[in-house]
């Protein structure tokens, strides 16, 4: 029994007003299929292997060899299967030449009627598959067609899907799970074919487990099928024009899906008396108008994966409506009487027992229009990291600000525009990674959303991070309508030319996810991620004389001669003894001092000689450089804790001269904040140790200033090892 998913729903606040949140649920198609195995299927999965060897290697390896391919990466045994729970029963896992005669991987075409939904909640996948059927270019991406059992057969075959940017190539061995010599998940309804079967375990395969694919949107696998970008409507607020769109929608070769659904956790997958089924997935197979006696009406035809049960009301296989349709009509419908789970429907109907409707476009045309255009797109991939770059919606105006940031740039208006408005018309779609996959991990699917800010014309051309002020007195200028836990979130969007910033983010801070951004414009446009320069202020040259006459040089120089003694050379111990003295005169910083190794450390910067010690006169500079770098810290050590938030260490670094890219304070961040994301004034100063050194080190490498530079493996070594 599947349970729902608790997604928040939220309205992201803007300058000036109150912060408004609304909770509401939503749920998973598929989570159950009625069977005696699906109340003990939960929802985790493991990782899957990655072999270098391709398909056709494989294949041929095993011909050989004279034997049948078994897959190390998913072996057939029951770490394939589940991950939560035991079976109380045994599986045998079997290959199709053991469970019937004449096995047969596609017989007279891979269609929609080849799919019932087995002992699994994965209808939301087998919706997907019937809808895939019905375009045969992509099938045949999915699908390659030239598999068999009979020819050259070694118990292996392959599978395509769409993986975040990339297409991959999912290989398998074919033992499927059987009990009591039956097909235990999906099958086809001839016995002999496997396809489907097949398909099935790629896909677990690649999830990690059979387990893994329990509950979900039809909107994942469709996407997984196509690489398309999915639109998701909830009917009740439908627009005026949804007939239209999901004509236009079918007749370019969209995948579609609905469902109904339940606010009950136990009424899922529950038949209502009309025929359908609550919190399950249906395809959407057709979509078309017809005449009759009575005038014109607009159809729907469904599949429920199940292969069975379905509607019974006007329209139905046996209804008495058919009977008002001429013969060569019944046939244009391909109207037939048979329990195989596909059924027509009026669209009115349909609009009063659906309340989701997923559309999943092989390219993002407009179907609003009645003309083909096309899109041009751009891929970003993310992270959100916490403490650093996991900065939460608009609700949290302190860590907003250190979203990921990627710069779109809408440089010509659209052909037709409505109303002669200049504008550019471009979707934003947002999918985070991997969730499904880490839910073995206890991930689950993080609460998302995302918004579009105006740049101001003066910062327009300069590609550095927005800071805090600016979203304190900037609204957005669009942004999704909602944050919601769904693997992928997508809008579409009219804006007049000119540059803009799209912040994707988790609902809460300091979550942790990896995401895909994808910018799909009408005309030509550009996106890319911020924060891409890295450089430093060039590091000055290590002065030869101070000024002796204050009295802080006097006190320090004495220090310095009592520790240093004849050689007037400090070692890294000493240096610790020297400032840990020092620090206890400063009452205002909460410190315990410094650790040992990261005054090795400092030492390494300032020792020129390779000594493995420093003179008075690189100590009195490392102390001006740890004066200037105190400041710094105590400047955002606000509370007098003695430590900084994570967060705020952007814009520390920042003030000490450095500029870096979101990779390097995510690294920055994991290498020096404690558990609860704080920073201690000696890790503070390690760190900016380390980049005054490694720039330092890098720029006396680049003699040409290329910013380049080329090192043996000694010098590397001899570089970081003492760094």
């Amino acid at each position: 029994m599947p349970s729902a998913i608790n997604a928040v729903v939220a309205q992201q606040t803007e300058t000036g007003s109150v912060p408004s949140t609304n909770i509401s649920t939503t749920a998973e198609t598929g989570g159950g299929s009625g069977g005696i195995y699906s109340a003990i299927i939960s929802r985790n999965q493991p990782i899957i292997g990655v072999r270098e060897k391709t398909f056709e290697e494989l294949h041929k390896k095993c011909l050989e060899k004279k034997i049948l391919y078994v897959d190390p990466d998913f072996p057939p045994n029951e770490s394939s299967l589940f991950y939560s729970q035991k079976l109380p029963i045994k599986f045998e896992w079997k290959r199709p030449t053991e469970i019937c005669e004449n096995p047969r991987f596609i017989i007279g075409g891979a269609n929609r009627t080849d799919i019932c939904q087995g002992e699994l909640g994965d209808c939301w996948f087998l919706a997907a598959i019937a809808c895939l059927t019905l375009n045969e270019k992509l099938l045949c991406r999915v699908i390659p067609h030239d598999q068999t059992f009979i020819k050259n057969y070694a118990g292996i075959f392959h599978f395509q899907f769409w993986r975040y940017g990339n297409w991959v190539d999912v290989v398998i061995d074919d033992c499927l799970p059987t009990y009591n010599n039956q097909l235990v998940f999906t099958k086809s309804s001839q016995r002999n074919e496997f396809w489907s079967a097949l398909l099935e375990k790629a896909y677990a395969k690649l999830h990690g487990s059979y387990e893994a694919l329990k509950g979900g949107n039809t909107t994942e696998a469709m996407e997984d099928f196509t690489g398309g970008v999915t639109e998701f409507y909830e009917i009740k607020d439908a627009p005026k024009d949804i007939y239209k769109i999901m004509k236009h929608a079918k007749d370019r070769g969209s995948l579609m899906a609905c469902s109904i659904d339940t606010i009950v956790p136990m009424q899922f997958e529950t038949r209502m008396t009309c025929g359908l089924v609550k919190g399950h997935a249906y395809s959407v197979t057709a979509v078309e108008e017809t005449s009759f006696k009575a005038g014109k009406i607009k159809l729907v035809r469904l599949r429920n994966p199940w292969g069975q049960v379905e509607w019974k009301g006007a329209w139905s296989d046996n209804s008495d409506e058919w009977n008002l349709i001429d013969k060569a009509e019944k046939i244009r419908l391909q109207y037939r009487i048979a329990e195989d789970g596909e059924f027509w429907m009026s669209f009115d109907d349909f609009m009063r027992y659906f309340t989701k409707l997923e559309i999943c476009n092989l390219t993002p045309d407009t179907l609003e229009a009645d003309k083909l255009q096309t899109w041009t797109v751009s891929v970003n991939e993310g992270r959100w990291v916490r403490g650093c770059s996991g900065g939460g919606c608009r609700n949290y105006p302190d860590t907003f600000w250190t979203n990921p940031q990627y710069r779109l740039e809408l440089l010509e208006e659209d052909d037709d525009p409505e109303d002669n408005e200049v504008v550019c018309s471009f979707l934003v779609a947002l999918m985070q990674k991997n969730r499904r996959k880490e839910r073995k991990l206890g991930a689950n699917l993080l609460t998302i959303g995302f918004a579009i800010y105006e740049v101001p014309k003066e910062m327009h051309g300069n590609k550095q991070h927005l800071q805090k002020d600016f979203f304190l007195y900037n609204a957005s200028k669009a942004r999704s309508k909602s944050y919601i836990n769904m693997r992928e979130i997508s809008e579409r969007f009219r804006l007049p030319p000119n540059e803009y910033v799209i912040i994707p983010s988790t609902y809460e801070p300091h979550q942790e996810g990896e995401f895909i951004l994808r910018v799909f414009s009408e005309k030509r446009s550009l996106s890319e991620e911020v924060e891409n320069k890295i450089e430093a202020e060039r590091p000055s040259p290590t002065p030869t004389n101070a000024d002796k006459d204050s009295e802080e040089e006097k006190q320090f120089r004495n220090i310095f001669q009592q520790i240093a003694g004849d050689d007037m050379e400090i070692s890294a111990d000493e240096l610790r003894s020297v400032l840990n003295n020092v620090l206890k005169k400063h009452k205002d910083l909460k410190t315990e001092g410094f650790a040992l190794e990261s005054c090795r450390s400092m030492i390494a910067l300032m020792d020129t000689d390779g000594s493995g010690k420093i003179n008075f006169e690189e100590f009195r500079h490392l102390w001006d450089k740890l004066k200037s770098w105190q400041k710094i810290f105590k400047h955002y050590d606000t509370d007098h804790s003695g430590t900084i938030n994570s967060y705020e260490m952007r814009n520390a670094v920042k003030d000490a001269g450095f500029c870096l890219n979101k990779q390097l304070y995510d690294i920055i961040t994991m290498r020096y904040a404690d558990k609860n994301m704080n920073i201690d004034f000696d890790s503070f100063i390690c760190c900016f140790v380390r980049l005054e050194g490694m720039f330092r080190a890098f720029h006396a490498f680049d003699k040409d200033g290329d910013g380049i530079i080329k090192l043996n493996v000694l010098e590397w070594l001899q570089l970081t090892m003492y760094a």
